[in-house]
């Protein structure tokens, strides 16, 4: 591979001569104009974009000199913007790569997986190849594809544990966007690091958390009375959610289009039930409460999202020590979040004070340690920052009057590091949460219907709920794991790339806005999804920033496939349902 420099378009710059240096050298853009930096002369380093020789990759890093984040893509300005500043360091940065459009070709040419993770075409072959062969002979060990049943049972219950595999596997490609998406977009972490972590923790999250009870009417949609005694068309109706749902979240993920699982599997039992049941089937206000989601979710999103960002942006930003003040500031936010999340999500007692107390210590000793992570890291620059504060400065008047709305500009150098690396961490932290919660949550879409359809097979429905043995909620975690490393990538670029541009500050709004909007709303008993809660968040931030800091294209085609993803469910669903029930009743008869 040849080395080569990248030529970039500046704005907000003054007009520079294109200058040739030496292999070694390197080239700084300082804020109003380009100069050179080679082993014979030197300039002042201060607020320098730094570009060395790189390998040409289609997905290059760049790395700033005023910061320990790195961009996993090119295509996006840098750190050093300073979250909007328009005073000097608001560089949109574009690699063209000139010299390298051979090894660029090459690149375009490798599979998107390849290309995502920095590994040869052949690496991720393999890994797609063991994965699938794991997807085929796991369920042979499974303990819940039957002992005693009669061969055929035995081979339809295979067909089932497939079919949830293939829902888990989009559950995997498609909504664990959601956890991680902020957290790449914003460079706290890269894709790899976000793929493994979060494929341990949705992992685990599904296996020890994931419900062990389910009901055959999934989410309350349709009237379970409907189908008694109809263990046949139940079953293929069970099978063509499975299917349809997988189906369109495939086709979502595929275009990189963020959509609830939910709503996929709401859809699909509504076609079900409409055209094998009839209008009495369905509960339309629960199917009322789910559509509403659509405006509920996203708006709630969008103004939690841009009033935290806002926050920061007035107490952090316009502090007289921004790096002192995010490191102040960190330790607070996740005392309020450990301390809800606790309360709401994870009550450690059915006593309201006792969990209250609990809920507190939890939040408490969170706060604690991440302040002692905190000044860890990050007390060399703590110090630095603060030796820097001791020199006079003088107050003016337009410091003084600062507005919440204001447009304040960023933080720079030292305290631009301490402040991108105190929420980093904070984004990485509750990226992990998120991950974890999701595991245990968003696994029941796959695994539901799955348990439901192997208990009918086994005869062991005799009530609406049906319990969801081990080896079925760990099935529905690989199934999980397996999407995400295949393909979730996608919709991550989506989330963290193409609705607006992320940094630490802004991915942690979005964050922590969207955790704590599905949380309240939980808790109170309102229709919310998570997937349109988070999208909703990162729009927030983005208009915090200006209304041309978001992407209408790409918000438009989110908001579009929102509207389909019932009716796509629910027509594939029929679809389908007609098919497994002429097979089955070939299969069945035989």
């Amino acid at each position: 591979m040849t080395s080569s420099y990248s030529l970039f378009s500046i704005r907000h710059t003054t007009k520079s001569e294109a200058l040739l240096v030496a292999q070694k050298s390197y080239l700084f853009i300082p804020r109003q104009r380009l100069c050179v930096f080679s082993n014979e002369t030197q300039f002042p380093k201060k607020d320098f974009l730094v570009l060395k020789p790189q390998i040409s990759s289609s997905f290059s890093f760049l790395r700033l000199k005023n910061s320990t984040f790195t961009h996993p893509f090119a295509a996006l300005s840098s750190f050093a913007e300073s979250d909007g500043d328009k005073k000097g360091e608001n560089f949109e940065v574009k690699s063209h790569q000139e010299n390298a459009n051979s090894s660029e070709d090459e690149d375009d040419e490798l599979p998107g997986m390849a290309q995502a993770f920095h590994i040869s075409s052949s690496t991720a072959s393999a890994i797609s190849i063991c994965i699938a062969l794991a997807a085929l002979i796991l369920p042979f060990f499974m303990k819940s594809l039957g002992q005693g049943l009669a061969l055929k049972y035995k081979m339809l219950s295979y067909a089932t544990i497939l079919f949830g595999f293939y829902m888990a596997w989009n559950i995997g490609a498609n909504d664990v966007a959601n956890a991680m998406g902020t957290s790449v977009g914003s460079g706290a972490l890269s894709l790899r690091q976000a793929v493994v972590t979060a494929g341990i923790l949705e992992f685990l999250g599904a296996l020890l958390m994931g419900t062990h009870v389910t009901n055959t009417m999934q989410k309350g949609i349709l009237v379970a009375n409907v189908f008694q005694g109809k263990d046949t068309l139940l079953f293929a109706g069970l099978l063509s959610s499975l299917a349809a749902a997988g189906t369109w979240l495939q086709v979502a993920s595929y275009y990189g289009w963020p959509v609830s699982t939910t709503h996929c599997i709401v859809g699909s039992m509504v076609g079900f039930g409409l055209v094998y049941g009839g209008s009495g089937a369905v509960f339309w206000s629960s199917l009322a409460r789910v559509t509403s989601s659509w405006v509920i979710s996203p708006l709630l999103g969008a103004v939690v999202s841009f009033l935290v960002y806002k926050c920061i942006r007035r107490f952090v930003y316009s502090a007289r020590n921004p790096g002192q003040a995010a490191a102040t500031a960190a330790p607070i936010a996740v005392f309020l979040g450990v301390t809800g999340i606790s309360f709401v999500a994870l009550p450690l007692s059915k006593i309201l004070n006792l969990a209250i107390g609990q809920a507190i210590t939890c939040g408490a000793i969170g706060a604690f340690a991440v302040d002692r992570i905190i000044r860890g890291q990050l007390g060399h620059l703590l110090a630095k920052a603060s030796s820097k504060e001791l020199e006079p400065e003088p107050e003016t008047t337009e410091a003084k009057n600062i507005g919440f709305l204001s447009d304040i500009a960023g933080p720079t150098g030292t305290q631009l590091k301490i402040v991108y690396g105190v929420f980093g961490y904070m984004q990485v932290l509750s990226a992990c949460f998120m991950s974890f919660a999701h595991g245990g949550n968003d696994v029941s879409n796959a695994i539901g219907p799955l348990a439901a359809a192997l208990a009918i097979l086994q005869g062991g429905l005799s009530g609406a709920d049906i319990v969801i043995p081990n080896d079925v909620l760990a099935w529905g975690g690989f199934g999980i794991v397996a999407g995400l490393t295949m393909w979730g990538y996608r919709v991550i670029a989506t989330i963290g790339k193409k609705i607006t541009e992320l940094t630490p500050t802004r991915g942690f709004a979005a964050e922590f806005a969207a955790a704590s909007v599905v949380l309240c709303a939980s808790k109170l008993g309102l229709p919310i999804s998570g997937t349109h809660t988070l999208v909703g968040a990162v729009m927030g931030v983005g208009f915090a920033r200006g209304l041309n800091s978001v992407r209408a294209e790409t918000v438009k085609e989110i908001v579009t496939s929102w509207v389909v993803t019932i009716p796509a469910g629910a027509t594939f669903a029929v679809i389908y349902t007609w098919i497994f029930t002429k097979l089955l009743s070939y299969i069945l008869l035989k």
